[in-house]
């Protein structure tokens, strides 16, 4: 049985991850002053930056019924059952447009990730190699389902004003932020965005205590693969963050990668983030 996997563009896993899994991707829209632009396929994270600073309007769209199931129609061409996984739907419609365009397919699963960038993407490459051992697709579905609470994901931003934008926090909380530099991590839980730890200074003291916070409790932790994800940074930031993660020999598979547009327009320049799996 042909087994596809795919996701939306917001599990920001890179090109070659994509070819080497066999991944499909949904692109999630972003709108600049009106015009229609698709996340990986003709905007990139630094048009979004550019755009921002010159003060235009930018928003994210998710991808609609229509695109969904032209997708699901076109991958059951070539394959037998697709196994499709969303950005947490605390955080788009992408799930719940999923469900509803694959209603009326009993070959294709959807699964809500709880989270989101390579949060997503962790259980898409795990659900990859499933498929690869034989496994069917309502099996995958199943078993990443029980899975999205393992997800360890969190990142840290430079600034809050693109998440202020978005509505992830309040003005008096970035004005606080801006004015005492400091530099806020977020953690994904329960499919939803919650503050962390606070930091301060150049990255490379912010960037060491926040590495060193993240793996601290490392007897839950699942060495099998860690993604650091990015925005475009400051040279040297993310060298420094792999370097770092590195140093602590924990992990069988360290990935990097650049976080997509979509994520970008909340996130923000100088946004790194470290994700990984926790055991059962």
């Amino acid at each position: 049985m042909k087994i596809r996997i795919s996701a939306d563009s917001t599990c920001d896993l890179s090109p070659e991850l994509i070819r080497k899994y066999n991944i499909g991707i949904t692109p999630l829209s972003v709108i600049i002053d009106g015009q229609v632009f698709h996340d990986g396929v003709d905007v990139t994270p630094r048009d979004i930056f550019r755009a921002s600073d010159a003060g235009k309007s930018i928003r994210t769209a998710a991808v609609n019924t229509f695109e969904y199931r032209e997708f699901f129609e076109e991958q059951l061409k070539t394959y037998d059952q697709v196994v499709h996984i969303c950005i947490s739907s605390e955080f788009s419609t992408c799930y719940s447009d999923a469900c509803e365009a694959s209603a009326k397919m009993d070959n294709v699963f959807i699964v809500d990730s709880r989270n989101l960038s390579t949060g997503s993407g962790l259980l898409v490459l795990e659900g990859a190699e499933m498929a690869a051992k034989g496994m069917d697709g309502k099996e995958i579905a199943e078993t990443l389902k029980a899975r999205t609470g393992l997800v360890d994901a969190s990142f840290v931003v430079r600034t809050v004003e693109y998440l202020r934008r978005g509505g992830r926090c309040s003005g008096m909380e970035a004005l606080g932020a801006k004015m005492l530099h400091i530099r806020p991590s977020i953690i994904v839980a329960d499919g939803k965005m919650h503050p962390g730890e606070k930091y301060r200074g150049r990255y490379e003291h912010y960037l060491k205590h926040y590495i060193e916070d993240t793996l601290a409790n490392d007897s839950t932790i699942d060495f099998n693969r860690v993604f650091i994800t990015h925005s475009p940074s400051e040279e040297g930031l993310v060298s420094f963050a792999i370097d770092k993660v590195k140093s602590y020999g924990l992990f069988r598979e360290v990935l990097e990668t650049m976080a997509g547009c979509t994520v970008c327009c909340h996130c923000g320049p100088d946004t790194l983030g470290i994700l990984f799996m926790r055991k059962p």
